[in-house]
């Protein structure tokens, strides 16, 4: 079985340029466009991994983070934040457990590949916003 990756982004072009790069690498993909949706999506569908936009309307992903934690269903569920250049995350945000990487954007969705990659073979475990978004 294919792993599951949730998309969540309020910019549809975004989601769509991940979803085909990830569809092309073998992956599942479930979109939604907020982090309601997203929080919703996450509990029904139980995503190996969720890429999650910042900024968002109604939830924002940071907030949507902080409801999966607290939710033994989906606590577990790594997350990978994308974030826009100059938005900067607070201390807080950056040390949820279910948070691996942050990156900014613009991001490549190569790297963004590489990054699940890590995180689903167990090679990676801690929040990290580089310059640029590269580790």
């Amino acid at each position: 079985m294919s792993p599951k990756i949730l998309v969540i982004d309020d910019e549809l072009g975004i989601v769509q340029v991940l979803a085909i790069k990830l569809r092309k690498a073998g992956f599942e993909v479930l979109t939604a466009m907020d982090g309601e949706e997203g929080a919703d999506a996450a509990r029904t569908h139980r995503p190996d991994i969720i890429l999650t936009d910042h900024q968002m309307p109604y939830v924002t992903g940071t907030e949507m983070c902080r409801d999966l934690l607290n939710d033994t269903s989906t606590a577990d569920i790594p997350v990978i934040i994308l974030t826009a250049r100059g938005h900067s995350l607070d201390d807080g945000d950056r040390s949820l457990a279910n948070v691996r990487r942050v990156l900014s954007k613009p991001f490549s969705p190569r790297e963004v590949l590489e990054i699940i990659e890590e995180i689903l073979t167990g090679q990676t475990t801690s929040a990290v916003d580089a310059p640029g978004g590269v580790l």
